[in-house]
């Protein structure tokens, strides 16, 4: 395999399936299988999921909330999240670990980076919710934070589409989209990958960054062997 340990940021909205809000649980199963092939490869795997399924705090800010109010609202939908997709993927047999960045001891672990990487070691997956803790920080953020913290090899971000592109695939029928591409061509041509404070933070610890099509059976599984899909963002 070509990655010990990854790191997986998932969107909250890619669990809606053909829903308009909330979770599917057939793409819950889904993923569960994508991530079970992977497992068994013995790869490490560590989870974030995003929470806009559930609530999304900028909206909520430009509608008028409190955007610290929002962002908390935010974080407690990913830990839902976080506990279906836990639900899933012990469904299908396989051992997880729940830690949330604000304490909800009833529900999951407190994070604590020694543990997380303890229970990597040990072949638990483990799913970070509540992002970083702190309003004003996106999930994808505390996808690259917690991938740095735990040592991870790679942040695959599985997303709707299957790369990054010159312009939006679903507005611009001309776009070309790039197999690889440096952190500072995509600053260059101002390409939307992640939000800058995450891309920032994955340039300056050289992890690199790999934007694939989740929902492309076996996709993930392949770029654990190596296989080229997506985009690959390095430096």
């Amino acid at each position: 395999m070509k990655y010990n340990r990854i790191l997986l940021k998932l969107s909250g909205e890619a669990l809606m399936g053909d829903r308009q809000y909330g979770i599917d649980p057939k793409r819950l199963a889904e993923y569960a299988d994508e991530i079970k092939q992977v497992h068994d490869q013995g790869v490490q795997i560590a989870i974030v999921i995003g929470g806009g399924n559930i609530f999304r705090g900028v909206a909520g800010a430009s509608n008028g909330m409190d955007r610290v109010q929002g962002d908390y609202m935010g974080m407690l939908a990913t830990v839902i999240n976080g506990m279906a997709l836990q639900g899933a993927l012990e469904d299908k047999g396989m051992q997880t670990r729940l830690q949330t960045a604000l304490k909800i001891e009833s529900i999951a672990e407190p994070y604590i980076k020694r543990r997380a990487v303890r229970h990597l070691e040990k072949g638990r997956i483990v799913i970070f919710g509540a992002g970083t803790g702190n309003p004003y920080f996106t999930t994808d953020t505390a996808a690259v934070l917690r991938g740095v913290e735990v040592g991870a090899d790679v942040i695959l971000k599985g997303t709707r589409v299957d790369g990054v592109y010159t312009a939006d695939p679903e507005k611009d029928k001309n776009a070309v989209k790039f197999d690889f591409i440096s952190f500072e061509e995509v600053l260059q041509k101002g390409l939307n990958v992640m939000d800058t404070t995450a891309f920032t933070l994955s340039q300056e610890n050289q992890l690199p960054i790999v934007v694939f099509d989740m929902n492309k059976a076996g996709n993930l599984l392949k770029i654990c062997q190596g296989e080229t899909i997506g985009t690959v963002v390095t430096i």
